[in-house]
């Protein structure tokens, strides 16, 4: 409950209340010395101490633990936090208070407002809100500012209620203001009975309010209509409302608690049998448990459950001790676990009726650190003190701070607490030293969707992310790498062939999305279909199981290492079958392609010469191309007690290039494999030096955090900045001496190098990185860090400028070049590194140009020979028909599905969504949308697949098993590609789609149309913040059709969609925006009344 109701109902209450002055006389006599006995010197940790321990019985509530945030200072609100096992409470001075799970540990303490209460506390998956009389704040759990939001003049605020990514806002005047949390803007304000709302509730029909004055107002969600109840004369106390029953206490005409309950049933709209009990009910919740049991709280700490439609029993009464004090707030975990208790003398109490409570069913764990050490005066810290002092005083350490070696004597480095392995040491990774943004990320399905969930709260750049919920994205952060290597962009944009699942190709598609997202993530699922259709990467296991994906038992790091090596040969091989001659040439206007090179050859291949001496003396000489090199480290055998010797990341990774294996190699001259040392010496840099790091066990491991410590103790004596866990230079420099022999050497930033590049040396600087996060918790995930060049910051900003980024699939966001290359191997492996040649884009031609096959894609949508049989559900383009910008095209597409979407049932009935359903197109639909042939289709394309279907969809998308395989369908069915190409002319054409709820379609072919080429029907007939309507309602009442009677029909769909459009421009050319409005109230109004459904007969 909030304190201003407490003031104005409870004059109980009121002898007890605290005021800045000090404790009123009255509250004194109350205060219990044994209260403050055994207390330890930190006045911030007081602690009620329990004089017997607790033995929990299970099923029976009993007391746990208690805290004292701030004796005397009453708590005004408590709230157990829905994503972490964390118990928060606020008090009367606007401070709050967390504390971790059933032993409550003290997590984080800090000061929301100077002088206001905290009301009402939310907790959210980024933050915590607090409200109190004129503000809402967000802070993070360890006590940040995300934002503040202040009231106008004149609010006094009492209560929150989270409506997904809505928030409403109550209290003691005469409406309810509605928040975007997305935009933090206000969006409408609801008008409520004064004096105003003090308590909200929501169900999943209702948005349930509380009004000082003694009465409820029940707000129906979908007709908006509402239902008032009076329930008590002299003003509510509390209520809580479960499935279809409503529990309200109260106070009398007199100001007295009544020793009874109004109990509604929200079916009926009427009261049901008042409830009397044997407590003065101030706090009413419902336990949904097996039954809808209530709990019902007095401020004197008398606690009774009961069932709403039964009889109190006495039986059922248990007593909180409050040491004198009134119970001020009660909350209830939502597990229904855990009871927390705050009195008007600061204390906090947890009940529960286990030992072994979770406050949460699933829960994300907090970040913890280790307990600190408190250090002595006399530390190695104390020359750092600004002012000298003449005793020797503790140090504390504040909860959320660094971790720090308890003793730095016991290891050669500052930082020396890594875990000894990252894939292999028997305790697990901490999970709490992994950074938020470095987590694996989630999207959250609503009822709708992924519509509500925000993606500009992870990435407030114009870049474009990957979704992550789609089978094999791992491969997500390496597909980025490649897309801002600007050569390899437009190599693969410009390259189209007839293979149907070609990498290349779909590598220009996915790549062409990118480049016209504005920001807004996009799926990579086409690329990522014809990944599993190339038996190679099946072969080389790069292509999961749902269980190995579920389960998070595959090793990334190694796996994305194998498909670095796979892809970078797949576009190698892809690329020169038929590469377009015009398409890149150096400065000096030689083709690339004309003699056999490529562009995949020019980037990435290194020319390298292998010699294997055989004993008779005849010594074998061969030439290859190397795409990319692996790191070898030495051999540390008979050193294990000894410590790890400094090595120059130039020199590991000279010896890895140029690398000497004993081996046992064919010789003709012997007829037989004799025992060699084979030699790799290389002939010719890349433009792009790719390196597989092969960390891959704690040796490896091992061995690059000692590095790092040899290179950070090393940097402290020339840099102030932060250079922990940092073994790789920012920039190398190589060349190939006269004698073909490899030099390379770290560079200095900012060292001017054109002498050296006259000598034939080159600079190579650090592009990208990608390292596998090892995540305890979450399963572990693979991330990217790239340096983005200037030509993509001058297409999305406009601006030219370098900037490095971190790719976290949809989350982005900007980082510094330290932390690019930092590798602290606990948490963050090293597995791709890329060094680019400063400058080595400016001998390709970086023009895009998607013009060159067009010819064959006119040729598809123009055919003028006899169509075949299969052909006669769309009539093909005559030349006459060449689409033009701005001409309309009806679309509609149908899908089936290639997996079973994976959700949670929790307790209260809710269902979340972990994995969405895997959804392939099956059919696309165009139709003309003017002409003489308006509605006639021109497209009728079925989609060939290979991959097994779950479920055809039959009722909603009309596809029959065998639709879809070319030898027995009597469909023209035809490969994904060829239709996309199609879809992609019609864009670059400039046509307007039109059609219903086309931005899912969109986003499962995989197309970015730009929203001045998109006309949907589900938003032209949608008030703002309302649900939306069905085509099939649509077209029943404005066009008088009944559609979509057993199945489905795309071509049917699309004609209706453009139907629609004409008559909505009709009602806007009769009445202007102000009459569709109105129209659309009525449609809402027949929906409702209709409750959505099509009736039989014609009832308009």
């Amino acid at each position: 409950m909030n304190t201003r109701i407490f003031e104005a109902l409870s004059t109980r209450l009121g002898e007890y209340w605290w005021t800045p002055g000090g404790l009123e006389p009255s509250m004194n006599s109350y205060l219990n010395p044994n209260l403050h006995q055994d207390v330890g010197v930190y006045t911030q940790e007081l602690a009620v101490t329990v004089p017997e321990p607790v033995h929990v019985r299970k099923g029976i509530f009993s007391e746990l633990h208690s805290k004292v945030s701030e004796a005397g200072i009453p708590v005004t609100a408590t709230h157990f936090d829905l994503q972490r096992e964390m118990l928060w409470m606020g008090n009367y001075t606007g401070h709050v208070k967390s504390f971790l799970g059933p032993t409550m540990a003290h997590y984080s303490s800090f000061q929301v407002h100077a002088t206001d209460a905290i009301r009402h506390i939310q907790s959210l998956d980024t933050g915590v809100l607090f409200l109190s009389e004129c503000n809402l704040r967000c802070y993070t759990r360890g006590g940040l500012v995300m934002f503040d939001y202040r009231m106008e003049e004149g609010a006094d605020m009492h209560s929150l209620l989270m409506t997904d990514n809505m928030l409403l806002m109550g209290g003691l005047q005469n409406y309810v203001v509605e928040i975007d949390m997305n935009t933090l803007q206000e969006t409408q304000k609801f008008r409520v009975e004064a004096p105003g709302v003090t308590i909200m509730r929501q169900t999943n029909r209702f948005f349930v309010f509380g009004h000082p004055s003694g009465k409820v107002t029940l707000r129906d969600l979908r007709t908006f209509r509402t239902q008032k109840f009076d329930a008590f004369p002299g003003g509510l106390s509390d209520f809580d409302v479960h499935g279809n029953l409503l529990a309200v206490s109260g106070f009398s005409s007199r100001g007295l608690n009544e020793r009874f309950l109004m109990v509604y049933d929200l079916r009926m709209m009427r009261a049901a049998t008042p409830l009397w009990v044997h407590v003065d009910p101030f706090f009413v919740r419902f336990l949904p448990t097996y039954t809808s049991r209530l709990a019902i709280i007095s401020q004197t700490g008398e606690c009774q459950f009961c069932e709403p439609t039964g009889l109190a029993n006495m039986a059922d009464i248990f007593h909180v001790n409050t040491n004198g004090h009134f119970l001020t707030s009660f909350e209830v975990s939502s597990s229904k676990q855990a009871l927390a208790f705050g009195d008007s003398g600061g204390c906090v109490r947890l009940w529960s009726d286990t030992r072994d409570v979770m406050f949460n069913v699933y829960s994300r764990e907090p970040c913890v650190v280790d307990a600190q050490p408190q250090l002595a005066w006399n530390h190695n810290l104390q020359p750092c003190s600004p002012i000298p002092t003449a005793q020797a005083t503790p140090i504390f350490f504040p909860v959320c701070c660094l971790q720090v070696p308890a003793n730095k004597e016991e290891s050669p480095g500052y930082y020396n607490h890594i875990p000894e392995s990252p894939t292999e040491s028997d305790e697990e990774p901490l999970l709490h030293t992994v950074p938020e943004k470095y987590r694996k990320v989630t999207i959250k399905y609503s009822k709708r969707g992924r519509e509500d969930f925000d993606f500009k709260h992870y990435n407030r750049t114009l870049f474009a992310g990957l979704e992550p919920q789609i089978p094999n994205a791992y491969c997500n952060c390496m597909i980025q790498v490649l897309y801002f290597l600007e050569p390899v962009r437009c190599l693969v944009q410009n390259h189209l062939c007839h293979k149907e699942f070609c990498l290349a190709c779909e590598l220009g598609f996915l790549f062409h999305m990118l480049d016209l997202s504005q920001g807004d993530p996009c799926q990579a699922s086409n690329f990522l279909r014809a990944l599993r259709n190339v038996p190679e990467a099946k072969e080389m296991g790069l292509i999961l199981s749902n269980c190995e994906e579920t389960t998070g038992t595959v090793e990334l790091g190694r796996l994305i290492q194998r498909w670095n090596h796979f892809i970078l040969y797949q576009l190698f091989q892809e690329t020169q079958e038929q590469e377009d001659p015009r398409a890149y040439r150096t400065t000096r206007s030689s083709s690339l392609g004309s003699s056999g090179d490529s562009v995949i050859r020019e980037l990435f291949c290194s020319e390298v010469e292998n010699r294997s001496p055989c004993l008779c003396g005849i010594e074998t000489v061969y030439s290859s191309l190397m795409l990319l090199f692996n790191m070898h480290y030495p051999n540390s055998q008979g050193e294990s007690e000894k410590r790890i010797k400094e090595h120059d990341f130039a020199e590991i990774l000279k010896k890895s290039i140029c690398l000497q294996q004993r081996s046992h190699t064919w010789c003709g001259n012997c007829d037989k494999y004799q025992p060699t040392v084979q030699t790799r010496n290389i002939r010719r840099l890349p433009d792009v030096l790719v390196i597989n790091c092969e960390v891959n066990s704690s040796k490896e491991a091992e061995f690059w955090k000692v590095q790092a410590e040899y290179a950070f103790n090393k940097s402290m004596q020339k840099t102030d900045q932060d250079q922990r866990h940092v073994w790789i230079p920012a920039t190398l420099k190589m060349s190939l001496s006269k004698s073909q022999r490899l030099e390379i050497s770290s560079w200095p930033e900012g060292w001017f190098y054109a002498a050296e590049q006259a000598e034939g040396a080159s600079l190579y600087d650090l592009v990208a990185t990608v390292p596998h996060i090892l995540d305890a918790g979450a399963g572990g995930n693979l991330v990217a860090h790239i340096k983005v060049g200037e030509t993509y910051h001058q297409r999305k900003e406009g601006v030219s400028r370098q900037q490095w980024y971190l790719f976290n699939d949809f989350l982005i966001e900007p980082i510094e070049q330290t932390e690019a290359a930092q590798f602290d191997v606990s948490w963050k492996v090293p597995a791709i590194l890329c060094y680019a040649k400063r400058n080595y884009h400016t001998k390709y031609d970086l023009r895009s140009e998607f013009q060159h096959n067009q010819s064959e894609v006119k040729s598809d949508l123009y055919r003028t020979q006899k169509q075949s049989k299969t052909d006669a559900t769309f009539i093909p383009l005559t030349v006459s028909e060449m689409p033009q910008a701005g001409d309309l095209v009806g679309l509609d597409a149908e899908f089936v599905k290639l997996s079973e979407e994976e959700a949670v049932l929790h307790s209260d009935g809710t269902k979340s969504t972990i994995t969405p359903s895997q959804m392939s197109v099956a059919r696309i639909t165009c139709v003309r949308g003017q002409g003489p042939n308006e509605g006639v289709p021109f497209i009728d394309d079925y989609i060939s697949t290979q991959e097994q279907v779950v479920d055809y969809l039959t009722k909603y998308s009309g596809i029959e098993p065998g639709d879809l395989d070319a030898t027995v369908s009597s469909k023209h069915v035809t490969t994904l590609k060829s239709t996309y190409l199609k879809l992609r002319f019609l864009i670059d054409a400039g046509v307007r789609f039109v059609g219903h709820g086309l931005q899912n379609d969109f986003r499962v072919i995989n197309l970015v149309v730009p929203k001045d080429q998109v006309i949907d029907t589900v938003h032209l007939f949608r008030l703002p913040y309302k649900r939306m309507i069905s085509l099939k309602f649509l077209a029943w009442y404005f066009l008088g059709l009944n559609i979509q009677g057993e199945t489905h029909d795309s071509t049917e769909d699309s004609c209706t969609a453009l139907k629609l459009y004409r008559k909505y421009l009709e009602l806007y050319q009769e009445g202007g925006n102000h009459y569709v409005m109105k129209v659309l109230y009525e449609v809402y109004d027949k929906g409702f009344q209709l409750n959505w459904k099509v009736p039989d007969s014609d009832m308009r």
